[in-house]
Formats: structure tokens, sequence, C-alpha cells
């Protein structure tokens, strides 16, 4: 037993020792070979030119500032002379950097590991340089290298659509090695969409060095892949157009205006705010500003705004109903201001208190009369009514090419019971049907939605018209619809924006071009069931106002354009929100947008 210990000693020994004498000679020499390699070549990453953005005609939405950025040489102590010298030159040409807080950040990356030059300030601008250049290329501490640094010429003309950059975080450097080397990265809209294709790829130069660390030749050189444009199908003097008649009637909301084949022409979230405070990073007063704003300026309402509807889903509500195959829209529903539910004394209200009579479909679409959706909401039920509007664009993300959209709400029995942990009524069946309750879009699911009403196409929305060299194609889904019913509801939008009693007629009647439309209403508060005269919405708080909504193509005939436009509080559609599109319509009418115009009247 004893020998037998012993023998495994020595064998435990011996293996130790054979494994030592391994790594020792063997595989450690792949490291000593590789530190030495370190000691005479040295890689030096290129940083790639971002790409810019442009709209339709070639304006520049995003683009890059030439300047400069200062570095110091690295291992020099915090106290030396040649040190405290050199940071005092660069404050003397640039009064506006402070001599302390340069010091402090030479401080924090000087390191005994780091042989490259310290950058102390990342960007002055070609301008400001030019004076200073011949005084400070003479200090032999000193390193002044190119420079660009993001620049937004429209300002918040764009923001939403376009986004920002701003400095990286270790988080991002760790995710992405050509961020980690540039030091910005796209932080919404556009920019953050496309991030990987606008930064570009990073090249390099290898280099021989001296123990010294002096450069002594060029072993290997990779240019980088840099200057990969973005055009957009926006048209920057639309946007530029809805940006003033928001603020020149001092409201807020969105305005939408997209090519039937999903090509976004503009796209505004209004109010909005100046992208290029964020590039070099914002500071804590303009940040508290922004968000401490009741009409949220931050907020991308365009794909993240969800409001309710109101009576803009009527016509995809009647082409859910048709095809359920539970209701009959050939049937006339009789409007006498309200309906109630069995016995139950609670009135589901129509917007006119003298009700509308016999409403066949086309009425209903034309006067957006409630009573004949209640009705049939009851016959069909909310999980039909449900499923179908998904596949009309609706309660879904659009799949447009902007970051962090939201997909909304048409609510089912199954929703509610998961989010509530309630049972379904059908007095919310009804609700839901006129746009209200728990129903919750986005502006640019309305757009969608109305392209494929005007065509029965559901088209991708998208931003980007070419991408580098790459043309952006249009995509469509296909619905099943009834075409019948879907003819008799384009009608009754005509007779929204043209006949007598249409609720936007005096706001698109007198166009150029005949436009087919839908007002809306949505509430923001309940009335009262004691109050018998609805109170007006000038009279009542700002933020308790309905929100205006308008949503629209033209020509009727061949439609080429959809307008959505949503004014928040803004009362009534036809009031607040259709002078807008009107606006709008002109515009583009006088810019020759329609080649083909085709005027038809329907009797």
């Amino acid at each position: 037993m004893r020998f037998t210990i012993i023998i495994t000693i020595f064998v435990l020994f011996w293996i130790m020792l054979i494994s030592r004498i391994y790594q020792i000679s063997i595989k450690s020499n792949y490291y000593y070979e590789n530190l030495a390699q370190n000691n005479i070549e040295r890689k030096y990453f290129i940083k790639p030119v971002r790409g810019e953005i442009l709209d339709r005609k070639d304006k520049l939405l995003a683009v890059n500032k030439i300047g400069f950025s200062i570095k110091i040489e690295p291992h020099l102590k915090s106290t030396s002379p040649e040190l405290i010298q050199t940071i005092n030159s660069i404050v003397k040409e640039f009064p506006d950097y402070n001599s302390t807080k340069l010091l402090k950040i030479y401080k924090k990356k000087n390191s005994a590991y780091n042989h490259r030059f310290i950058p102390i300030i990342d960007f002055i601008s070609y301008e400001d340089m030019i004076g200073a250049y011949p005084k400070l290329t003479i200090n032999k501490f000193l390193k002044i290298e190119s420079e660009t640094k993001r620049y937004y010429p429209a300002g918040s003309m764009a923001t939403h659509i376009v986004g920002y950059v701003a400095r990286s975080t270790n988080k991002d450097n760790e995710k992405d090695p050509v961020v980690d080397k540039v030091g910005v990265v796209g932080r919404t809209g556009l920019e953050r969409q496309y991030n990987d294709i606008l930064q570009g790829q990073l090249g390099y130069r290898t280099v021989k060095v001296s123990a010294t660390n002096e450069e002594v030749s060029e072993l290997e050189k990779k240019e980088p892949i840099e200057d990969q444009n973005l055009i957009l199908n926006i048209d920057l003097g639309l946007q530029k157009l809805i940006n003033r008649l928001f603020r020149d009637k001092n409201q807020s909301g969105v305005a939408v205006v997209m090519h039937v084949n999903g090509d976004i022409l503009s796209a505004v979230s209004y109010p909005s705010y100046d992208p290029n405070l964020f590039v070099g990073g914002i500071s804590s007063k303009n940040w508290k500003r922004l968000i401490d704003d009741f009409n949220h300026p931050f907020t991308n309402k365009i794909v993240s705004g969800l409001y309710p509807p109101g009576s803009t889903i009527k016509m995809s509500m009647a082409l859910a109903y048709a095809q359920s195959g539970k209701a009959s829209l050939d049937a006339n529903e009789y409007c006498k201001g309200y309906i109630r539910i069995g016995r139950n004394k609670h009135k589901f209200r129509c917007w006119s208190r003298w009700g509308h009579g016999s409403v066949p479909l086309r009425k209903a679409i034309r006067e957006s009369c409630d009573v004949y959706f209640y009705n049939k909401s009851l016959q069909v039920g909310i999980d039909a009514m449900s499923k179908y509007l998904n596949t009309y664009g609706l309660g879904v993300k659009t799949g447009v090419d902007l970051p962090r959209e939201k997909s909304g709400v048409i609510p089912t029995k199954a929703w509610k019971m998961k989010r509530f942990k309630q049972p379904w009524y059908r007095g919310e069946t009804i609700i839901a049907s006129i746009g209200q309750g728990y129903d919750l879009i986005t502006p640019l699911q309305l757009a969608r939605n109305t392209a494929f009403l005007a065509t029965k196409k559901l088209p991708i929305p998208h931003l980007a018209h070419k991408i580098v060299d790459k043309i952006v194609m249009p995509e469509y889904q296909e619905p099943e619809v009834n075409e019948y019913y879907l003819n008799t509801i384009r009608r009754g939008m005509y007779d929204v924006c043209n006949a007598p009693r249409g609720t936007a007629r005096r706001a698109m009647s007198k166009l150029p071009i005949e436009v087919a439309g839908k007002t809306g209403t949505s509430q923001v508060v309940s009335i009262p069931q004691g109050e018998k005269k609805r109170m007006l919405e000038s009279e009542m708080e700002y933020y308790s106002r309905s929100h205006a909504w308008f949503t629209s193509y033209a020509p009727f005939e061949n439609p080429q354009y959809v307008v959505s436009i949503l004014v928040e509080h803004g009362g009534h559609g036809g009031s607040t929100a259709a002078p807008i599109a009107a606006e709008i319509y002109r515009w583009m009418h006088k810019k020759e947008y329609f080649k083909e115009e085709a005027f038809s009247k329907f009797e």
C-alpha cells in the first residue's frame, strides 16, 4: 500500500513537471511571440466619415461639419511645465475652454500603457481653428487632426424623421467596434434605424515602430468604407410648410403625407426640438425643458403617439362588418339620436342629438352617424371586428423604417381579460365601433389604412428612397375585401369633402383637385349622461378637449396621395384638421405633384 502511494506521488510529480515545461517552452512561446510583434508593430484605425441624409431634392438633412480635434502627447506629468504651458496655450486661443477641466480630462486618460496622443478637445470648427492653427502646431506636444461633427441644417423641421447622433456609452462601444472607435451612435430616427449603414466600416494602418514608438515604415493600409448616403422620399419644403401651419395656429399634432405606394413625402410631429442640441451632449437645462413640456416635443407621435381614432375608423369598421358575414350593409339603420341595450336606461348617443333618420351605408360615412355603427357592431361582436381591423392595418405595426414604433390596441375579449382580468361587456363593443374606448392607433397607421381604402392595397410605409446605391421598392399586403361595399364607402368619403352635408365640405370642396376623406373627433374625457346639451369644445379646458382627425386621399378617381392630420385637443376634425390638409393639397398641386387630375362627380 505504501509503495502504491509513493508511485502515485511520483507519477503526479512528473505529470506536473512535464505540463509546466510544456507551458514554458511551447505554449507561452505564442504569447511572447505576439508580445514581441506588438512591440514592433502598431495598428491605427481610420475612422470613416458618416454618410449624409438628403431629401428627395438632394437638400441636406444631416451633414458632417469639417473641423479639428486637439490632442496632447501622453506620459506628461500633471505638474510638468510642458503640460501646463501646452494647456494654457490652448485656452489662450480658445477662451471658452477651462484649463482646469482640460487638465482633468488629460489626467483621466493618461496611462503608462497608452502610447497614443490623448484627445483633449473633440471638435473645433474650421473657422475657429484657422487663426490658431499656425501657433498651436509649433508646440511639439500637440497634435491637431481633422475631425467631423454631425450637423442638422433643417433644425427642428425634420427631427422625428432624421433623429440625431450622440456620444456613445460603454454599452454601445461593447456592442459595435466601429462605434467604439468613432465615439458617436445614432440615437433616434433614421440615424438609429440605419446606423450600421451610415457609420460605414473602419479602415486601418499597420506600421512598424521603433522602441521609442516612432514610426519607421507602413506595412499595410486599408481605406475605410465611408460616405454611405441615405436619400429619402421626404420633401423638406413640405416639412417646412406643415411645421409653419401648426406653429401659426399654435397647435400640436401630427401630419403624414404619403404616396399610396408607401413613400412618405412628409411626416411631422409637432412641436419638435433642435437635434443639434444632442450631438455634443445636451445640457441639463435644455433636457428639463423638453421633458417638462406638456405637448411632448420629445415624443415621435408619428409612430409612438397612441390616440383613439374616433370616426376615422368607421370605413374599415364597415368593411369588417361585411367580411364577418354577420351583418348586412344593405340594411339601413334608423337613428333617433341614441340607442339603449335591453332594459338598461343608459343611452349610447349619436353625435347628433336629433338623429339622422333612416341611414344607409353611404350616408353613415358622409354624416358620420354613430347609431349605424352601434347597431351593426352588436350583430358582429368585438372579436370579429378586431380580427378584420388588424388585417386593414389598425392596431398593428406598419413596418415603417423608424425605431420604437408602437402597435396600439384594437381590443378583443381575450385582450381585456389578460390586461384587466375582467370580462367584456356589450356596451364596450358599441363604444369600440366608433373608435373610442380601448381603441388606440398611431397617425401613421391611419395614413396606411387610408391608402388601403383608396387602392385595396395595404402598403408598408418607408422614408428611405435610396440606401447607398439600392433603391427601396414598394411592398404591399392585399387583404380580402368586399369591393362593392368598398366603392360605396369611397363615395361616402367623397361626400364628406364635397356634398352639402359633408362634415369637411367647407374646407375641402374648393380645391383644384377632388379629395375623398373622413373627419373624426376622439373624446379625451367622457360626457356625463345627465348632460342633455353637449358642451362646446371651446368651453372646455384645453387638455380636456377632443382630438381632431382628418384623413383623406386624392385625386378621388385616381388616388395618388394620402394626407392624414391629427390636431391634439383640436375639437372637431372638419373645422380644425381638415383646413391643414387643404393647405397641403394646395401646396402639392402648385408644386405639380398631381401629374394626372381625374374629376368625377357622383350623384
